[in-house]
Parts: structure tokens; C-alpha cells; sequence
């Protein structure tokens, strides 16, 4: 018997089925072994030796793989077709060579880009062995990661209290998003004037020119710039005789794209799917692993982590068959097409992302797809067989029109196309008979030269200039890609880093820096320019490409650029925080202190009048306040953009806002912004009563009542009628709440605070007491992902009171912010809900507790961990975390703790 390894359980249970009796096929579930998340996991002065720590969710997967592989003849590495893949299996022969398991046992790698059975079966034909330079690429890779992140991260801790973290691509791609918004807050828009005219032939079909020549001057998109010059000129049109010059009508052809890559997977998905790039990895994931069709389960696309564009020729010729078929012979060219990406850096050594059978169109397997999964499926075998079929043949029409007034002359043009034969396009429509038009309303009415035209209508219309547009998740993948800035496989994952990290926030699919990353944008840009450059970093992306190709030692590499980047860190120990404030105020000046209506110094304190405004760094990040603290305390928060707040209304930086007075107290209600938020506050100095504004309040609806609501919480409900105690309601640190003899229960939301009454207040507190006390009952479960391999029990997915979370048993697992909670996968809920149990502590129904602590006991005593350095527990599947997610303790030395972290606070690496 032959032990053959994949990653995933999925991929394991179809392959196994196509391999027969005669093989063992077992999942490693992603990544068994990752570096530990603590300074000395790679030593530059080792000349990069580097530690690995297997994870102890896959101890005992490696366990049962390494028992399986003394039961079998040899070991077949059956992972993914790329660097990760590549990677996996070299961390699990280097595992199982540990172990003395291996032995004289044949070892082969084999590869295949399709779950199919022949796909299969013909890569088992053609074994080799580990491809050592895609391992080195790997491991430079995960070692520049690492340097950067543990690093970079602690002089941002020190220097710019409240930044997160920093990463070799993160940052850059965090760069993009802050420029842009820098780009958009400079811009003036242009006023300019478009001048149209609608006409009709003598058979009275209408058609629209608009105007390309005034008195000899070619008029361009800015030419005409006021009213007055707009109407004089359509004065002088209103009175002129219109006539055609000249008629020129060609033929020119539209090609087709190119199959899918990944990252112009997530961005057509993005565009016309409304998919994350996550999503769209989640759900080609399942669509490559494979779905059961009528008892058979077959992967349907190639594997989705790809920039090659080419298919392989045998699909070349089925889809040129389909096309044949299910279109006709018009619709197929005379040769097969062949592409080649543009793209910087691209490697083109694996397929583009196609459908494994082109006669297995979308209505053939609608039935065995839930909806995602469907319309996915939809748009790859739609682009796949668009690629391979004829131009669309298209006729562009242009007439040019003279206007005459007396002695003034001006020229109109006109243009208008028509689709004489649709090739390509076919196969995203519904087939349409041979010569039939798409695009009725782009034709123009048929014209001769020197026809006379009669004049319907003339309209000058006002426009101004726009800004670039801020970037979607889309158009900053291209964007990145564009530029060589990391690899299409991990863009999603970047993304989601940036997102859990607040640095940027999604608002109707568009990225906003938050105030956290455009202040780590401008400390980077200042301090380490050269490591957010956008050229410095594609450039290394090159060098790391030729250690994959062999034509690079990963050492050296990482040498020259240790050498650099280690001595720029030491050259920042004697920076002081007054330097870093100097620079970010000069930096973001113009934002964080936008000009006054009344032309004041925009630096001058509001409230002091003498003070100066300036950056402060604190405990929780960066505030503006005024340099006659003590004396004067006025702050102002930085949210979103700097200079709004979360619902784009400005804060009160000017001072409080005053409401009016409290009749019962006589003292003044004032609205004020703080490090913390907007809240409310009556009356003045230490014994002045304050409350922040509840979630869902905004700054813009406040008024004297509800800031007096707020004020005079908790309220007093009644007397419980069977204690005779008080029942108060309030707002608390975790919501609105109930208060009776020392008990709490929740209450739905902040307007039941103020209306909810004596007999209901009763009720909730009475079904609270039922609960034993454990709070609102255990919320309904979204999804069931399956069983968990080491607790046992189901796993679900549920939306809780403070937001979605994984479960199992008693173990509860916060999702990171931003997840969809239905993109989460089997394997990330995994490693989610190990690393909460192990950071609690926790005992799970059906989990051996003895025995994982005697694994601790083990796994510390072979790793020989300080116990004040606990490192994170590797996360499961392909991506790793990149950088630590917590701020440091404050540190005895100069040298600072790294802080353990978790799989709900860690980001997958760049790479």
C-alpha cells in the first residue's frame, strides 16, 4: 500500500476514491509547522537558521500520518501545485524524516492542476522529487516576512504608540489606499462645458453631435471653462444651419480576454458577482476540491492560484469542440488563440483557472450547486470559452458636421457603432442568429456628405472635473499586480490584514484609510521610505522569483538585504517621539488641521486660545491636543480620515457644542469629542457627569434631550414586586442593561433603556434566572461546518451579541473582524477554536485533557520556551500569521516583549 498526502480533507476524500484500495490518502489540513511568533525564530546571525514549531492541532495528524507511513511500501507528496504546495510537503517529509519513519521508503512528489481522475492518475504516472529552489523561494519568503514584522513592528510600538503592526507587503499595499485618499483631499475640481446639439435627417431621424471645432480651435474636454463662453456659443448654434461634411464608416474587430488568472478571478467576481476576493477564494476552493455530481465527485475548475493565462492544449482543443457545437463554425477561429500576461513579475508556469470540462457547461451541473457556487462556476466557463472564439466584428460610424451663423463656423461630430457579427460575446449572452444587432441604440441613421440636417435642440450643459476614484478591493489587486507588489495567491489575505488591523474600512466597496494608517503610512514614508517604495519592493518580488527558478541563492539574498535593512532599524534607537510628531504634523498638516472659516491660525487651541494643536501619541494611539496640557486638557479624536467622524459629519474640534442647560441642575449639556469617541457632559470639572454616545447614535442627531436621556441613566424602572428591590436600567461597558439585587440582565438594545417597563423588566430578569444566570440563550447556528478532528463534536457558525463566532462544545471562537461569516471554512474554524482552548485553557467535551497537557509538557520541553515567551499556535491551512497583533507589555529593557498571539488577532503573511 502507497501513503499518498494532500492538505485538505476534501481533496483527500475525492482523490482517494479515484486512487482504489492500493493507496491510504490523509490530510495534513494546510501547514503542520509554522515559525514561532517570538523573536529568534530566524537567526540572521546563524546565517538565517531558522526554528519551526509544529502546531499542536497537527501533532497528532502528523502522528497518524507517520503510523500510516510504517503500515506503507512509500510516501507519495500529493499537495498543491505551487509554493505553499511545494512547501507543505517539504515541512512534512522533514517531519516524518524527524521521526525515523521514513527511512530507505521511496519518496515522490507528484502534482496535478485538476481534481479528475485522469488528471490524477497521469500525475501518479509521472512522479519526481521535491523542487528544492520553489522550497528556498519559500523559506526566503517566509524569512523577509518574518524580519520585517518582527522588526519594523516593535520600533512602531515605540514610536508610534497604537500602530499594530508593519509587513513587507502590507504596508505598501496600505501605502496605495493612503495615497490615493492624500490625492483625492488635493484635488480642485475644474469647471468646463459640453456643448450638444440634437438633429434630424430630412427623413426626421434623430441623432446627438456634440461639438469639436469653434472659429478654427479644436474644442477638448476642458476648452470651453464658463457659462458665458458655453451660451454665447450656443447662441450662435440656435441660429445655424447644420450640414453634413463627411461620413466614415469602419470596420475594426473586439478580441477576446484571456482565462482567468486569480487575481482577474477576484476582480471580475468583485465587478459583476459582488464577491470579496475571500469569498471568491472560498468558493473556487470548492469548486476545484471537487462536488459530488450524481454520485461522483469531480473537481470542475483547475487549481485557482495562478498568473498564467495559457490553457493546456488538450482544453484548447475541447473548448474549440464546444465551441463548434454549441455555437457553430463561424464562431471558431481558424487556429487556437494563445495569451500572455502583462502583468510585472508574472510566472506563467500553471494554467490559467478553467473549467476541467468545457461539455460540462453551467445548466449541466446547476442542480448540484448552491447559488455562490454556480454563478462562479458561470463566469469561469464563460470566460474559458470566450477565450478561444472569433472577434466580435464591429462597424464604427463618425460624421463630421459643419454649423454656420453669418461669418462664425463650428464643427459637430457624431459617432455611433453597430455589432455585425457578435463572435466572443455569444457566449455571455443568449445566442443570437448571425447578423442580428446588439446595440440598436449606438447606430446612426443613415447620412451622406453635403445632406442638409435640421436642428431640434442645442444644450450646454455644466460639468466639473472628478477625482481618481478611491479603490475597491478589485481595483487595488490590479493595481498591485500591476505594479509586481506581492503575488495574486495572497492579495485576498493582505486585504483582510489591513482590514483587521483598522488601518483601512470598507464603505459601499470602497477603501478608506482609517486615521491608525494614514499615521503608519506617514511614520513609514518618513523613517523607512525605501521599504514602502513601490519599485524596492516589486524588485525584491523579482529576486524571489529567480530563487524559485534557480537562478538565486535564497541566502544570499536575504543577506544583502538583512545587511541594509537591519542598519537603517538601529539608526532609528536614538529617534525620539518628539521627532516622529514633527514629522507627522508636518506630513499631515493640511488635514489634521484643515484652514478655519475665519481665517485663524488652524493650529490655535479653542478652547486656551494661547496653546498650539499638535499630534499626541497615547496608550491607545494618536489624538490632537493642546500644548498648554496640563493647564488647558482640550483633545480632539482622530477617526475616519482624520477629520470626520464615523458618519462623515465633522467633530466638534472648535470646543464643546452646547445644547442648551439642565432645568433640573441648572448646568450646561455640551457635546465634545474625546481620545475615546463623541460624548456628552453636564456641568464642568471632576464632578462634571459624562456618557459616551451608545453604538448606532449619531454625532449629527444629538440634541439637549437625548444628551439629557444619557445623562440620568441608570433609570429607575419600579420595585421588583416580590424582593421590594429597585430594577435600574443603564448603559454598561458591554450594552444596555437590567439591574436588580446585584444581578444584570442584558436588555436588546439602548432604546429599551429608556422604555421598558416595571412588568417586562420582571420578566426579562425572571428568564435570566432560569438561564441559571449564563445570559441570552445560545444563538441559532448560521452553518455546520463538521466534526472537530481532536475535541469532537459538530462545529457551527453563530452570530452572537458581539458578533459572529465559531463553536464547539463549550469552546466559543470570535471570527476576525471583517469575516464573512459564510466564507468561513472547516479549517480556519479549526484553528480558530484550538487557539482559543489552548489560550483558556478550556476542557472540551471528547478531548483527552491529560493528553494534551503531557503534549505541552512535551512541546515545551523540546522548544525550551522561557515560560514568559508562550508563542501563538500556528494557524491551520496555507497562510501564516505575518507579524505579532498585540502591543508589548512595557518592557524592563529597551529591548521589547513580543506579545503572544492568537488566531483571532494574527494576519495570514504577505507571502
Amino acid at each position: 500500500m502507497d501513503l499518498v498526502i494532500v492538505e485538505s480533507p476534501a481533496k483527500a476524500k475525492t482523490i482517494n476514491k479515484y486512487l482504489g484500495k492500493n493507496y491510504k490518502v490523509l490530510a495534513s489540513y494546510g501547514h503542520v509547522r509554522d515559525l514561532p511568533a517570538k523573536d529568534g525564530s530566524v537567526r540572521p546571525e546563524e546565517d538565517f537558521e531558522m526554528s519551526w514549531e509544529v502546531a499542536k492541532l497537527s501533532q497528532k495528524r502528523l502522528s497518524d500520518i507517520a503510523q500510516a507511513l510504517k503500515a506503507s511500501d512509500s510516501l507519495i507528496l500529493a499537495t498543491d501545485p505551487d509554493r505553499e504546495g511545494e512547501a507543505i510537503s517539504w515541512h512534512v517529509l522533514e517531519v516524518l524524516r524527524q521521526k525515523r519513519v521514513v527511512g530507505k521508503k521511496p519518496v515522490s512528489r507528484v502534482v496535478f492542476n485538476a481534481i479528475t481522475k485522469k488528471a490524477v492518475l497521469d500525475a501518479m504516472a509521472n512522479p519526481r522529487q521535491i523542487d528544492e529552489p520553489l522550497v528556498d523561494a519559500y523559506l526566503a519568503r517566509r524569512a523577509l516576512d518574518y524580519l520585517v514584522g518582527f522588526t519594523l513592528s516593535p520600533v512602531l510600538w515605540r514610536k508610534l504608540p497604537g500602530a499594530r503592526s508593519a509587513g513587507r507587503v502590507q504596508s505598501v499595499a496600505l501605502r496605495l489606499v493612503c495615497d490615493r485618499e492624500a490625492e483625492i483631499e488635493r484635488f480642485k475640481p475644474e469647471e468646463y462645458w459640453q456643448i450638444e446639439a440634437k438633429l434630424a435627417t430630412s427623413r426626421n431621424e434623430e441623432f446627438t453631435a456634440r461639438l469639436s471645432a469653434y472659429e478654427g480651435k479644436k474644442i477638448q474636454r476642458l476648452t470651453v471653462k464658463s457659462g458665458d463662453e458655453a451660451n454665447g456659443i450656443r447662441t450662435m448654434l440656435e441660429g445655424a444651419a447644420f450640414r453634413v461634411l463627411s461620413v466614415e464608416a469602419k470596420p475594426t474587430k473586439r478580441n477576446p480576454g484571456p482565462p482567468f488568472t486569480t487575481s482577474t478571478l477576484q476582480q471580475a467576481a468583485s465587478a459583476k458577482l459582488g464577491f470579496s476576493p475571500s469569498r471568491t477564494m472560498q468558493v473556487a476552493q470548492k469548486l476545484y476540491e471537487g462536488v459530488d455530481l450524481d454520485g461522483e465527485t469531480i473537481g470542475l475548475i483547475t487549481y485557482m492560484r495562478t498568473d498564467g493565462v495559457q490553457m493546456a492544449p488538450e482544453a484548447v482543443s475541447e473548448a474549440r469542440s464546444a465551441i463548434n457545437d454549441s455555437f457553430g463554425a463561424r464562431y471558431l477561429p481558424d487556429s487556437p488563440r494563445h495569451y500572455s500576461t502583462k502583468a510585472k513579475n508574472a510566472q506563467e508556469a500553471h494554467e490559467a483557472i478553467r473549467p476541467t470540462a468545457f461539455s460540462r457547461a453551467p445548466k449541466d451541473v446547476e442542480r448540484f450547486l448552491d447559488r455562490d457556487q454556480l454563478r462562479l462556476y458561470d463566469l469561469i466557463w464563460k470566460r474559458g470559452i470566450a477565450s478561444q472564439m472569433a472577434a466580435a466584428e464591429l462597424e464604427r460610424t463618425t460624421v463630421e458636421i459643419s454649423a454656420r451663423n453669418g461669418g462664425k463656423e463650428a464643427e459637430l461630430r457624431a459617432t455611433g457603432s453597430v455589432i455585425r457579427f457578435d463572435g466572443f460575446i455569444a457566449a455571455y449572452v443568449d445566442h443570437k442568429d448571425e447578423g442580428e444587432d446588439d446595440d440598436e441604440s449606438a447606430r446612426l441613421p443613415a447620412m451622406t456628405a453635403a445632406e442638409e440636417l435640421a436642428r431640434r435642440a442645442i444644450a450646454a450643459s455644466q460639468h466639473f472635473t472628478e477625482p481618481p476614484p478611491r479603490y475597491s478591493e478589485a481595483s487595488l489587486i490590479k493595481k498591485m499586480e500591476e505594479l509586481g507588489i506581492g503575488r495574486p495567491s495572497t492579495y485576498a489575505a493582505v486585504l483582510q490584514t489591513l482590514q483587521d488591523r483598522d488601518y483601512i474600512v470598507q464603505d459601499k466597496r470602497k477603501l478608506l484609510p482609517q486615521a491608525k494608517g494614514r499615521l503608519v503610512t506617514a511614520f513609514l514614508e518618513n523613517f523607512f521610505e525605501r521599504y514602502v517604495e513601490y519599485d524596492f519592493t516589486a524588485s525584491l518580488e523579482e529576486k524571489l522569483d529567480r530563487i524559485s527558478a534557480g537562478e538565486l541563492s535564497w541566502k544570499e539574498v536575504l543577506r544583502d538585504f538583512w545587511r541594509e535593512f537591519s542598519g537603517h532599524v538601529d539608526s532609528t534607537k536614538e529617534l525620539r517621539v518628539s521627532d516622529v510628531l514633527d514629522a507627522l504634523n508636518e506630513e499631515l498638516g493640511p488635514l489634521v488641521f484643515p484652514p478655519r472659516e475665519d481665517g485663524s491660525d488652524p493650529r490655535s487651541c479653542p478652547r486656551c486660545g494661547n496653546g498650539q494643536l499638535s499630534l499626541k501619541l497615547g496608550r491607545y494611539g494618536a489624538f490632537v491636543g493642546c500644548s498648554n496640557y496640563p493647564e488647558c486638557n482640550y483633545t480632539r479624536q482622530l477617526g475616519t480620515n482624520l477629520a470626520a467622524d464615523a458618519d462623515g459629519e465633522a467633530p466638534t474640534s472648535d470646543g464643546p457644542q452646547e445644547f442648551g442647560t439642565d432645568p433640573d441642575t441648572g448646568e450646561a449639556v455640551t457635546l465634545r469629542v474625546g481620545r475615546f469617541g463623541p460624548y456628552v457632559q453636564r456641568g464642568e470639572g471632576k464632578e462634571a457627569k459624562r456618557s459616551s454616545l451608545p453604538k448606532g447614535w449619531a454625532v449629527a442627531d444629538m440634541d439637549l434631550e437625548k444628551a439629557l436621556k444619557l445623562l440620568n441613566l441608570p433609570r429607575e424602572v419600579g420595585l421588583h414586586p416580590e424582593t421590594g428591590k429597585p430594577i435600574t436600567a443603564g448603559l454598561g461597558r458591554y450594552g444596555p442593561f437590567l439591574q436588580h439585587d446585584g444581578a444584570y440582565a442584558n436588555l436588546e438594545s439602548i432604546e429599551d433603556v429608556f422604555t421598558v417597563g416595571l412588568n417586562r423588566a420582571v420578566t426579562v430578569i425572571a428568564e435570566k434566572k432560569e438561564r441559571g444566570g449564563k445570559g441570552r440563550a445560545t444563538p441559532a447556528a448560521i452553518a455546520t461546518l463538521g466534526e472537530h478532528p481532536e475535541f469532537g463534536g459538530e462545529i457551527t457558525v453563530r452570530d452572537g451579541r458581539f458578533g459572529p463566532y465559531v463553536n464547539v462544545g463549550k469552546i466559543n471562537a470570535t471570527l476576525p473582524r471583517g469575516k464573512d461569516p459564510a466564507s468561513v471554512t472547516l479549517e480556519e474554524a479549526i484553528a480558530l477554536l484550538t487557539a482559543r482552548a489552548e489560550k483558556t485553557g478550556a476542557n472540551v467535551k471528547g478531548a483527552k485533557s491529560g493528553a494534551k497537557s503531557a503534549a505541552s509538557k512535551s512541546t515545551a520541553s523540546k522548544t525550551k520556551k522561557p515560560a514568559a515567551k508562550k508563542s501563538a499556535t500556528a494557524k491551520a491551512g496555507e497562510k501564516d500569521a505575518e507579524t505579532p497583533a498585540k502591543k508589548p507589555a512595557r518592557a524592563k529593557t529597551s529591548k521589547p516583549k513580543v506579545a503572544p498571539a492568537t488566531a483571532s488577532d494574527t494576519a495570514p503573511w504577505d507571502e
